[in-house]
């Protein structure tokens, strides 16, 4: 019967719901994958994710435009599965299949309810992919210290070197940000997970994250960070 087989339910809304058990039940594989990783099975994890994505894109028609209810809870995992797996795929410097993994999140929530526009305007920078990344990068917003990174980033690597306009508002307005980015160190310690895992993370807790979801890419363009902290 339908019911027990995998499909997308239209809504009133014009949007789709992902309905399934089992493996489709894309809330538990949610769940699953958090605890492998939390358990130190960052491998299993990771595959646990990849692989709900490719049954998830199964159910996607191609040529058709489908957009997934952000407010159904399978459709809602659905989505979080798939932008974990672009964040798993990111750290290991898979940037092609990272930024593919978005595009697709992106059609299926246009609202892009978990922000994975800044996390694809990394992805095209670090492919020095600069026209894509033109177009992404207005939609990030410019309340974040990423959109800033970004841009000082985007910069850097057109012209070898810092826009002093942008160079000055980072230091301003995100100043935690340009402390973090320009230190020596980065411990991820016990002082650190406290405060980030905390109600109200201190700014400069933030900052260190920022850092650590994308020290990746400085480890690979360390240029980029030496020209932070030569103009300090």
């Amino acid at each position: 019967m339908r019911d027990n087989t995998p499909h997308l339910n239209p809504t009133a809304d014009q949007t789709f719901e992902v309905v399934g058990s089992g493996p489709y039940d894309f809330g538990k594989v949610l769940a699953r994958s958090r605890e492998m990783q939390a358990a130190g099975d960052v491998e299993g994890a990771c595959n646990e994710r990849f692989q709900a994505f490719q049954r998830l894109s199964e159910l996607i028609p191609e040529q058709e435009e489908i957009v997934l209810e952000w407010n159904h809870r399978n459709s809602r995992a659905a989505l979080e599965l798939i932008f974990a797996s672009a964040v798993d795929h990111f750290l290991i410097d898979d940037f092609e299949m990272s930024a593919a993994l978005l595009e697709l999140l992106l059609e299926l929530d246009p609202e892009d309810h978990l922000e994975g526009s800044e996390l694809l305007a990394f992805d095209y920078l670090a492919m020095d992919e600069q026209e894509s990344f033109d177009e992404v990068i207005n939609d990030v917003s410019d309340k974040s210290a990423g959109r800033e990174v970004l841009l000082l980033w985007s910069s850097f690597r057109r012209d070898g070197e810092l826009p002093g306009g942008e160079l000055q508002r980072f230091r301003t307005r995100f100043a935690p940000y340009y402390a973090e980015f320009t230190a020596d160190e980065h411990p991820a310690d016990a002082r650190y997970l406290a405060d980030i895992e905390s109600e109200r993370p201190s700014q400069a807790a933030e900052a260190r994250e920022l850092w650590l979801r994308t020290e990746n890419l400085w480890a690979r363009w360390p240029e980029f960070i030496a020209a932070l902290r030569a103009a300090r």
